[in-house]
């Protein structure tokens, strides 16, 4: 048994040899466990809360003993924000921007392009007040002011996001860091072009842009061609490829053109076989090659990255490859950009960058910095092996001055000067630019005094609440013979939570219903001493201070009355069962007692007791597990649904709803009134019949009008259904697709009617007779039909019901009608071409019929989530299927399924669907139809299902009518594997072109059927980058 079960049986043990009247004040302190002995320290894992002694476990330990200063403060130390010596400032990464920090540092430790942008000039800056805080405006003036902080600022970190705001960067979606470079170098160059220095107009140029030229050849007359081009940076297939001089060999590699891909020679004025190549003319100071390593994968329809190892050197001659170069021209590698990760849309970027003072390595992970030792570039494991074990291969073996590298996605070489001297390595910060890192740095120290402050009087705090609290703990438990109160547990492990701000002390909750403390609650409050009660109640306040009155005897009395009577209880249950079993004497009257209550009375006696003791809590809330006592005496159901309830009061399961004796019989039983008055000490309250006491005069007249109405109704439904046999067997009924030939006019009814009176034919004695025909639900608030017959030959058919004209007559004898309405058939003979018109009564209305297709066409081009269905075509006609379309149906349905024979889906009704099928239906001048004559497939009587009939080959897709034709493309991209660009989409013959409008809009509705036909692949990579833009979601 658990401790604090232990402790509650041994609180209560003594009741069951003391009477309620015989209860003393130490039968009191037992019952609220005032003698229990208190808990030493290192007795207990956790709180005894059955013990209101002991003191151990709620929160003490943090604060007797030594403590660590650092434990009063969640502070972190200000100066692990410092920059260390001689080392460089890191990025902060707002979300997804560490792409944006590695070029950032890249750009930094260019040399020149920083010590240019510090020439830039910038009045604003240069005049600005140090009394207010510097706030850049153009690209150029951020650029600026975070390179002058990335050299002098005193913060280990700084934050771009200016910077990235004024590029109107979504610091939430990484972009393409590639399509980044290119922009942000273009934006700048054209900035500085419009500056008055011409060494800064040029800068972008002498330092990243070559030139190479486009040579086409003739083969037949040899005429050269070239074309002019500038490159900021190499863009280097890798595919196939091991290192970096094969990728630039295949970059400048000759190109055939011939077949349809010949050249215009304007030598000799027609079309030849050529051959094209690129020429390096020049190349920049700074090289930079793209690795592209992301490409489109047309059976995915999405980009992947290229894993694949590419070894490049630390020195790099490119006189090889340039046109007329014989002087050397050799480059050192300065920087390797890195992606981590296996997929294309998410990872993480960081740089490896040499500085060039030193020439030591460092790698740049956005706020971290690290040094590599040894003045080597470590590319590190966690940057070169794919986080997938079927993606890693074997790392190949490099040559000493080479590295490889399978995430590295741009190289950046810088040329090889003769004479470094040393002056154009050092760069100092213009005054007017270091006026405003010192004003960064002053604002960096005050917030380092500030927090250090913080952190003073956080220690401050906790060493004066330290020392309260061992004064306070040593007078909390109370001694014998002294006096003491009762504080609440949660509240004492709160004031020793130095996290938890500290409330008054409030007792009330756990109040009885005589003001004073509930023994039920002893397990949630604590024994104090007075002298610690009045020096916690003097510091924080609170109510309800519960000493040593308040402990409730009323409360303990009756508690033990009720464990008393619970331990008597099995007593009286089976000698109870013996009486029963005994017959009733002759002359012995006896009283009506519930089966239900009988079966189940211990239980009811034990939540009775339970409730009465409830009674005396502060609050009438219940405990789990306990059952509310209902104060009326009626039952919640009908008298035969009784017995599956559940019983709340005793004997209310023979009850009626006028608080009667129950007429049913068979729910009750005589028991003898030695039996009666048993219960009747566990159950003062519940309801008394003596056997000779009456049923119910009300349920019992009630019970004869049902029994004569049931005999009404049973008679009314079999002369109904001896009137209307066809129409209640749904057998020789009249149909529109085959209009009868011994009858010119059909009468009309609602489809509900019908139902709702098969229903009460089927079951008369269970439900009301249908007695009117409310067939003004068919008509508008005109008077008006609503219904066309070629709607009634469609969709319309399921609200109507048609009727012969000897059904009619009996309808009209039998139930009230509102409204009649029929249709008729005219023929017209002074025609011999067989033209029949149909004719309503009343008259259609064409306004509210207009109106009324007008609501369900726009309710169809309202729609969200409906399906819709994509066939896909091989040839412009034929569809994707085979012989057994995808569809079962139950014995029911099989004739509904028939369908005549079809060629290649041509002639399915839903594939073939009419164009003016979503139209406005057209009226003649009378309101009546003209159709052409039955064909003979028509007159088979086959019914055609109105259930759309899956294909094999075919797909169902979810889409919503504010859905754009581009999304919707991208789900049957997904569907089909058959990219956007490729996708040539049809509903009803009409193409749908326009990728940004809406589905509504195009008239795509549910359950529409839409054909696709893909074209033939092709091999243009960037094409498909461009069709199918897929922002690249967060990095991990």
């Amino acid at each position: 048994m658990a401790p604090r079960l232990q402790l509650e049986k041994a609180a209560w043990q003594w009741a069951e040899t003391v009477k309620p009247e015989d209860i003393t004040h130490e039968h009191i302190e037992l019952a609220y466990r005032i003698a229990v002995l208190a808990c030493k320290r290192g007795t207990c894992r956790r709180n005894c809360r059955g013990n209101p002694n002991c003191l151990v476990g709620i929160g003490e330990q943090s604060w007797l003993g030594e403590i660590d200063e650092n434990a009063f403060h969640n502070i972190d130390d200000p100066n692990s924000e410092r920059r260390d010596k001689n080392t460089f400032v890191g990025l902060t990464n707002l979300g997804a921007t560490c792409y944006v920090n590695t070029f950032l540092q890249v750009w930094f430790h260019n040399l020149e392009l920083r010590r240019a942008l510090y020439r830039f000039q910038n009045s604003r800056a240069e005049g600005h007040n140090t009394d207010s805080d510097y706030e850049p405006r153009t690209i150029c003036e951020h650029l600026q002011y975070l390179f002058a902080l990335l050299q002098n600022s005193n913060r280990r970190y700084i934050d771009p996001s200016g910077l990235v705001k004024a590029l109107g960067l979504d610091t939430g979606q990484q972009q393409d860091a590639q399509e980044f470079s290119k922009l942000f170098l273009s934006l700048l160059e054209d900035t500085l072009s419009k500056q008055k220095d011409p060494n800064l107009q040029n800068v972008i140029q002498q330092q990243f842009c070559g030139q190479f030229s486009y040579v086409t050849v003739c083969n037949k007359c040899g005429r050269e061609s070239p074309l002019p081009s500038r490159f900021y940076e190499l863009e280097l297939n890798i595919q196939g490829h091991k290192n970096l001089t094969e990728c630039v060999t295949e970059f400048l590699k000759e190109e055939k053109l011939d077949g349809d891909n010949r050249y215009y020679c304007e030598s000799c004025q027609s079309k030849q076989n050529a051959t094209r190549r690129i020429k390096l003319q020049s190349l920049p100071r700074t090289l930079n090659f793209q690795l592209m390593r992301f490409v489109f994968d047309r059976q995915s329809g999405h980009k992947k990255k290229l894993n694949t190892f590419i070894s490049f050197p630390e020195v790099l001659d490119m006189q090889p490859f340039l046109e007329g170069q014989e002087e050397k021209c050799t480059y050192e590698l300065s920087a390797v950009l890195i992606h981590r990760g296996v997929s294309a849309y998410s990872g993480h970027y960081i740089a490896h960058v040499r500085d060039a003072h030193t020439n030591d390595w460092y790698k740049f992970n956005d706020e971290e910095i690290e040094k590599m030792e040894g003045k080597k570039l470590q590319l590190g494991i966690e940057e070169d092996i794919a986080e997938t074990a079927k993606s890693q291969t074997r790392k190949p073996k490099c040559s000493k001055g080479y590295h490889c590298s399978r995430n590295a996605y741009m190289l950046v070489y810088k040329q090889q000067m003769e004479e470094i001297d040393q002056t154009e390595t050092n760069i100092e910060v213009p005054a007017f630019l270091q006026k405003l890192v010192d004003q960064d740095n002053k604002k960096f120290e005050e917030w380092c005094n500030e927090m250090a402050d913080m952190r003073k009087q956080s220690v401050d705090k906790g060493k004066a609440k330290h020392e309260e609290v061992k004064e306070l703990y040593e007078l909390l438990p109370a001694e014998d013979g002294q006096s003491y109160e009762f504080v609440p547990l949660e509240w004492l492990k709160k004031w020793l939570d130095d996290s938890t701000a500290i409330k008054e002390i409030d007792n009330s909750q756990f109040l009885c219903s005589h003001g004073k403390l509930h023994p039920d609650n002893i397990a949630e409050v604590k024994r104090i001493s007075s002298k610690a009660a009045d020096l916690l109640f003097g510091r924080y306040g609170g109510i309800s201070r519960l000493g040593q009155s308040s402990l409730c005897r009323d409360c303990v009395t009756q508690r033990c009355r009720v464990i008393r009577l619970k331990n008597q209880l099995n007593e009286d249950y089976r000698e109870v069962m013996n009486l029963v079993k005994a017959p009733l004497k002759s002359d012995e009257s006896g009283f009506w007692i519930g089966k239900a209550s009988l079966r189940s009375w211990r239980q009811l006696a034990l939540d009775q007791l339970e409730e009465d003791e409830e009674e005396t809590k502060h609050n009438s809330s219940k405990v789990n597990g306990e059952r509310s006592s209902s104060s009326g005496s009626k039952a919640d159901g009908d008298n035969e649904e009784r017995d599956g309830e559940e019983m709340k009061n005793f004997n209310e399961d023979i009850l009626c709803y006028h608080g009667g004796l129950s007429i049913i019989e068979n729910d009750r039983r005589v028991v003898s009134a030695e039996v009666w008055n048993k219960l009747r000490m566990y159950f003062p309250k519940a309801p008394e019949f003596p056997q000779t006491h009456e049923s119910c005069q009300q349920c019992m007249r009630l019970e004869r009008e049902g029994k004569e109405n049931e005999a009404l109704n049973r008679m009314m439904a079999n002369e109904q259904k001896s009137s209307l046999l066809n129409l209640f067997q749904e057998k020789n009924r009249p149909t529109l697709q085959k209009w009868p030939q011994d009858t010119d006019v059909l009468y009309i009814v609602p489809h509900y009617f019908v139902d709702e009176w098969r229903k009460f034919i089927r079951r008369p004695a269970k439900g009301n007779p249908v007695s009117s025909v409310g067939n003004s639900i068919l008509l508008c608030p005109h008077g008006g039909f609503m219904f066309t017959y070629d709607s009634m030959l469609q969709g319309d058919a399921q609200h109507i019901a048609l009727l012969w004209p000897a059904e009619w007559e009996v309808i009209s004898r039998m139930f009230l009608v509102d409204q009649v309405i029929s249709i008729c058939r005219i023929h017209d003979k002074t025609q011999d071409n067989g033209i029949v018109q149909y004719q309503t009564h009343p008259d259609l209305c064409r306004e509210c019929r207009e109106g009324f297709i007008f609501q369900q066409q726009r309710d169809m081009r309202e729609y969200a989530q409906a399906t819709v269905y994509v066939r896909k075509v091989i040839d412009k006609k034929r569809m994707i299927k085979e012989s057994a379309p995808e569809f079962s149906v139950s014995g029911s349905d099989v004739e509904d399924e028939r369908e005549e024979p079809k060629i290649d889906g041509e002639n399915d009704p839903d594939f073939s669907q009419s164009e003016g099928g979503a139209k406005r239906q057209k009226l003649n001048e009378t309101g009546s139809f003209s159709v052409a004559p039955v064909t003979a497939a028509s007159k088979s009587g086959i019914r055609r299902s109105t259930r759309h009939r899956k294909l094999r080959g075919e797909k169902a897709l979810i889409v919503s009518a504010n859905q754009t034709l581009k999304e919707l493309k991208i789900q049957i991209m997904h569907a089909f594997s058959v990219a956007p660009f490729d996708q040539n989409l049809s509903i009803d013959g009409r193409c749908l072109t326009d990728d940004s409008a809406t589905l509504g809009s195009l008239g795509v509705i549910p359950e529409s059927i839409i054909c696709l036909k893909a074209d033939e692949p092709i091999a243009d990579y960037a094409a498909m980058d461009d069709v199918y833009q897929v922002c690249m979601p967060e990095e991990i």
